[in-house]
């Protein structure tokens, strides 16, 4: 490996949580502020809720249920051409 040229490692780096939790890890900055952290997260927590935004579920099902209802269009058979000898 080529000197100098590679950022300070730190394996005991800060960082802070926007809910309070503070915790270490290693990485090449010293001190990190963090939105969301695994106490916060609603997926961690068991505080996760699916939410159905503007309907999108019904639209699917509706989508759905018009499609079978259309008969599908048949294929025409192919005819092959005969070749000339």
């Amino acid at each position: 490996m080529k000197k100098e040229i590679h950022p300070k490692y730190n394996p005991k780096a800060k960082v802070t949580c926007a809910c309070g939790n503070v915790f270490t890890v290693g990485s090449t900055v010293s001190e990190m502020h963090v939105e969301i952290c695994s106490k916060c997260h609603p997926f961690f927590t068991g505080r996760e809720q699916l939410i159905d935004t503007a309907g999108r579920i019904e639209k699917f099902k509706l989508r759905r249920e018009k499609a079978g209802t259309k008969p599908k269009a048949q294929k025409k058979e192919r005819v092959k051409k005969q070749s000339k000898k």
